[in-house]
């Protein structure tokens, strides 16, 4: 189950950089992966998509070098907020899109990739980094959670330094552009939206 969330680049404003890495570490190949050998992300772009008055914001998020190299290195900083206690279940209703000939196309939910509703986020972040295990690093050097639940609050997580390794992807993403909302709801309301935005050039 744990390969296959890799399209979640989304739970928590603060660790939303570091689970991809960990994510895409994952060996997927069960599910139609191929291993990237060399990969450029360029236009990485954001922004927050709820309501005004939605609790959970990401405030700010910095992600460089532009295009990111994959191997290489990727430094990052988030900063977000959250107005109410996010416990489990939290929904997490995501939306992939590629463009195909100028047009944007829905990408269908595929092996729990893909334009997916989960029915808990929390349970993805269990199954990422299990209960009672400290959280990974540089989570835990800052004091940051990476389980539900999440205390109302602020977050932040400093400039910080990645490595990206090669990785496997779904042989669908591997070019071209896409764009990404993922929506996070809880006791049936919606908590926060994101839209993420960026261009995958691969071999």
């Amino acid at each position: 189950m744990m390969n296959r969330m890799a399209g979640c680049l989304k739970v928590t404003a603060a660790v939303m950089v570091f689970l991809a890495a960990v994510v895409f570490q994952a060996n997927c190949e069960s599910f139609g992966m191929k291993r990237v050998r060399n990969a450029k992300v360029l236009g990485f772009g954001w922004k927050n998509c709820g309501q005004p008055d939605a609790p959970a914001v990401l405030k700010t998020l910095t992600v460089s070098p532009d295009p990111i190299n994959i191997p290489g290195s990727l430094t990052a900083a988030a900063s977000g907020s959250t107005l109410v206690k996010l416990a489990s279940p939290l929904s997490l209703n995501v939306t992939l899109e590629k463009e195909v000939a100028g047009f944007w196309v829905k990408v269908p939910c595929l092996e729990d990739l893909g334009s997916c509703h989960y029915n808990d986020a929390c349970e993805i972040l269990n199954q990422l980094i299990p209960p009672g295990q400290d959280c990974p690093e540089p989570l835990h050097t800052y004091g940051l959670p990476c389980h539900c639940p999440f205390k109302a609050g602020s977050y932040s997580l400093p400039q910080t330094q990645f490595y990206l390794p090669y990785m496997d992807l779904p042989y669908w993403l591997t070019n071209g552009n896409y764009r990404v909302q993922g929506v996070l709801g809880g006791g049936g309301k919606e908590l926060g939206c994101l839209k993420l935005s960026l261009s995958i050039h691969s071999s």
